[in-house]
C-alpha cells in the first residue's frame, strides 16, 4: 500500500472518530449567550451549546426564528433566564412538542430558581408597559457571585443526562469557579476606588453589578424598564445629575444613543458602554471577558 493511501485511510478514521465524538455531545439550548458560556464553562467538550438569543441581541425582546424550532427539537436540555426575562421560549417549547422541555420537565433548568432576586415587588407590568420586571429584576448573572448557584444546576441537569461524565462536570466546574474567584478578587481591587460614585444607565440592568461593587446607580433614562424616557424625565434626570455630580452616564450597544448623548450635553457627563450580556460588544466573549471588559470601562471613564 503506497504511503498516501495510507495516509489518506488514517486521515477518514480521525473524521469518522470526530464525527462520532461531535454526534456524542449533549445538545443543549439557552435562551441567552450568557447561559451558554456558563454552560459551556461546565460541559466543556462534551456538551454543544446553542443560544436561541444570538450576540448582540436584546434578549429580553427577541423574536424567533424558524431555525429555533429545529434547535429546540434537537436539544436535551434548555437553561433559561427565568424571572419572565425570556418568556418567549414557551411558545417555542410548546411547537417542538416537548413535554420534557416545559417547565417541571426533566430537561428543564430555570436558572433563576438559584438565585436571590432583586426588586422583587408584589404586582405585575401589563401588556404595553415596558419589560416584565415584576417578578424581580432579571438580570441575576450580572454578579459574578450568582455563576456559582448556577453552574450548579446546570452541573446537576448534566449530571441526571448523562451519569456516566458527571465526575468530568463537576471537574470543569470547579476549575471555572477557581478562575472566576481569581478574576473576582482583580475586578473588586480595580472598582473600590468607585464606590459609591453615582451613575445614570440606560435600562435597570444593574443592582446586581451594584451591588457586588457597590456602585451607585442614581437614576435610569427608562422611567420604568422598556418605556422610552418623555421630556419631563429627562429634565428631571439633568438636575438629579447636576445636585449629584454624576460623571458617567452607562448605555448598552442595542440602546438608543440619543438620550444618553442628551443628557451628557446637559450635564458635561461622559458617556460609557457597557456590555450586559456575553457578545454585546467583542471583547466581552466569554462570561469572565464580559467582566473584564466591563471593569476596564468603569475605570477608564472615571479615570
Amino acid at each position: 500500500m503506497s504511503a498516501s493511501a495510507r495516509r489518506a485511510i488514517v486521515l477518514a478514521v480521525l473524521l469518522a472518530a470526530s464525527g462520532v465524538a461531535a454526534q456524542e455531545r449533549l445538545r443543549i439550548i439557552t435562551t441567552t449567550t450568557d447561559l451558554k458560556s456558563l454552560a459551556e464553562a461546565v460541559g466543556s467538550r462534551r456538551v454543544a451549546v446553542t443560544s436561541l438569543a444570538p450576540p448582540g441581541v436584546n434578549a429580553e425582546e427577541y423574536q424567533p426564528r424558524p431555525q429555533d424550532l429545529q434547535r429546540i427539537g434537537e436539544a436535551k436540555l434548555l437553561l433559561r433566564v427565568g424571572a419572565d426575562y425570556d418568556l418567549w421560549v414557551d411558545r417555542l417549547v410548546a411547537r417542538a412538542m416537548r413535554p420534557d422541555l416545559w417547565r417541571g420537565g426533566e430537561g428543564y433548568v430555570d436558572c433563576s430558581f438559584t438565585v436571590a432576586l432583586l426588586e422583587v415587588r408584589g404586582t405585575q407590568i401589563g401588556p404595553g408597559d415596558g419589560h416584565a420586571h415584576g417578578n424581580g429584576n432579571p438580570h441575576y448573572w450580572l454578579d459574578p457571585r450568582n455563576a456559582e448557584p448556577i453552574t450548579a444546576a446546570i452541573l446537576g441537569a448534566l449530571a441526571r443526562k448523562d451519569p456516566a461524565n458527571a465526575e468530568y462536570y463537576e471537574a470543569e466546574r470547579k476549575a471555572f469557579l477557581r478562575r472566576l474567584e481569581a478574576r473576582l478578587a482583580e475586578w473588586e481591587h480595580r472598582l473600590a476606588p468607585l464606590q459609591g460614585q453615582p451613575l445614570v444607565a440606560y435600562h435597570a440592568s444593574w443592582p446586581y453589578l451594584a451591588r457586588r461593587f457597590r456602585l451607585n446607580f442614581a437614576g435610569y433614562i427608562e422611567p420604568r424598564p422598556g418605556i422610552p424616557p418623555p421630556p419631563s424625565h429627562l429634565a428631571a434626570l439633568v438636575r438629579l445629575m447636576a445636585d449629584q455630580r454624576v460623571k458617567v452616564i452607562v448605555r448598552q450597544p442595542h440602546e438608543p444613543a440619543r438620550d444618553a448623548e442628551f443628557l451628557a450635553a446637559r450635564t458635561g457627563a461622559k458617556v460609557v458602554l457597557l456590555a450586559a450580556s456575553v457578545g454585546a460588544v467583542p471583547q466581552a466573549g466569554d462570561y469572565l471577558a464580559l467582566f473584564d471588559y466591563n471593569v476596564d470601562a468603569l475605570v477608564a471613564a472615571f479615570r
